[in-house]
C-alpha cells in the first residue's frame, strides 16, 4: 500500500514538529500562497522545516494523496495535517496556530 513517495512524506511529517510542503523555498517562494504561509510561520518565530514540491514531481503528487488535500502549501504540526495557507491565516488570526506550534516539543 505504501509507495516510496508516501513513505518519504510520512518520514518527513513524523520527523519534524513543524513542516511546510511548499512551492519554492522560504527565501524564494514560487507562489503567493507559499509566500503567505512562510510569512505566517516567520511571524510566529517558530522553528520549521520546508519541502519544495517543485523539485520532485512524485512528492508533489504524493503529498496531495497523503493529506487528501488538493493544493500546496500544506502545513503539518506534530505529524498532523493542519491545512493550506487560508486555514493557516484563519488560525493565525484567531491565535489558534500560535497555541498549536507552541505546544511543539522543540519550540520550548
Amino acid at each position: 500500500m505504501s509507495d516510496p513517495a508516501t513513505a518519504r512524506i510520512d518520514e518527513l511529517v513524523k520527523g519534524n514538529d513543524v513542516l511546510l510542503f511548499m512551492k519554492g523555498t522560504p527565501l524564494f517562494p514560487q507562489c503567493g500562497f507559499s509566500s503567505r504561509a512562510i510569512k505566517i510561520l516567520d511571524h510566529l518565530e517558530v522553528p520549521f522545516e520546508t519541502v519544495d514540491v517543485l523539485q520532485d514531481q512524485e512528492l508533489r503528487q504524493g503529498i496531495k494523496a497523503y493529506s487528501d488535500w488538493p493544493t500546496v502549501p500544506q502545513l503539518y504540526v506534530h505529524g498532523e495535517f493542519v491545512g493550506g495557507s487560508d486555514i493557516m491565516m484563519e488560525m493565525f488570526e484567531s491565535g489558534e496556530l500560535k497555541q498549536l506550534v507552541d505546544a511543539a516539543p522543540d519550540a520550548a
